[in-house]
């Protein structure tokens, strides 16, 4: 629903039940919406190109409740699902996610537990040997404390495409270092593992990534990232080049 839908019904809803009190006002302020929009020279994800280094139009919507339950949206253009599978005519990768997290009184420890589905639509007339649709469902928790982000995700199934996955698992740690003059540093070391006799030989991998990010004050955020992973190309070589090659990103993003 957009939010100009979002605002006419509050409107009549607020007509309809007279005069606002305390309580409505808390009501309200309870439930928190937002949007973000976004492009990049490419799409990286877990140190692996989704659009074999070509742009990406990205953007999402969020629900926040002051309980600390969450759920929201995220749609990005791909490449590498038809690049993998050449029967193929998925070009987009949606994420569908609900979770809840919280800060634990005033040591400034969060935590956050959820679920995210990642959806490739498109026809899958024929598959290879050894690879299904790519759909991939995780749950996920974290921990944070200061500048420190813990996060450990789980397949509940097969893990974007690869056969007898499932249990497969990414250890993610990122630092985010506050920096003078609206700069932050991102650090990240990621581990991704398959599950599965023979998959982690091949398909597992390390990835590290290093963000500079400038926060304007209108809202838009823009960013310079680099990245590097230890994936093979017995896992990973399509059309003659590795998906975890060294990449630079260069993003822009608004939040609404």
């Amino acid at each position: 629903m957009s939010s100009r839908t979002w605002t006419i019904a509050a409107a009549v809803i607020a007509l309809s039940a007279g005069p606002a009190t305390a309580e409505d006002d808390a009501a309200v302020a309870a439930h928190a919406f937002s949007a973000n929009i976004g492009v990049v020279s490419q799409y990286v994800f877990r140190g692996l190109t989704q659009t074999a280094e070509d742009p990406a139009l990205q953007g999402g919507f969020d629900y926040s409740h002051a309980s600390g339950v969450y759920a929201g949206t995220w749609l990005s253009n791909v490449n590498w699902v038809g690049d993998v599978i050449p029967e193929a005519s998925a070009s987009l990768e949606a994420d569908f996610y609900v979770g809840y997290r919280r800060t634990w009184g005033s040591t400034g420890i969060t935590s956050d537990f959820g679920y995210l589905r990642y959806q490739y639509p498109g026809s899958y007339p024929v598959l290879p040997p050894g690879l299904v649709k790519p759909h991939s469902d995780e749950a996920y928790a974290a921990a944070g404390w200061k500048w420190f982000n813990l996060k450990y995700s789980y397949s509940l199934g097969n893990l974007f495409g690869v056969e007898d996955s499932e249990g497969s698992g990414y250890l993610d740690l990122t630092v985010t270092v506050p920096l003078p003059a609206s700069l932050s540093l991102v650090l990240h070391a990621g581990q991704q593992t398959y599950g599965g006799s023979d998959n982690d030989a091949l398909f597992g991998y390390e990835d590290y990534r290093a963000t500079l990010n400038y926060a304007f004050a209108n809202g838009w955020t823009a960013s310079a990232t680099v990245t590097t992973t230890t994936a093979k190309d017995a896992g990973y070589l399509v059309r003659g080049s590795n998906l975890g090659d060294d990449q630079v990103v260069i993003a822009l993003l608004k939040t609404l």
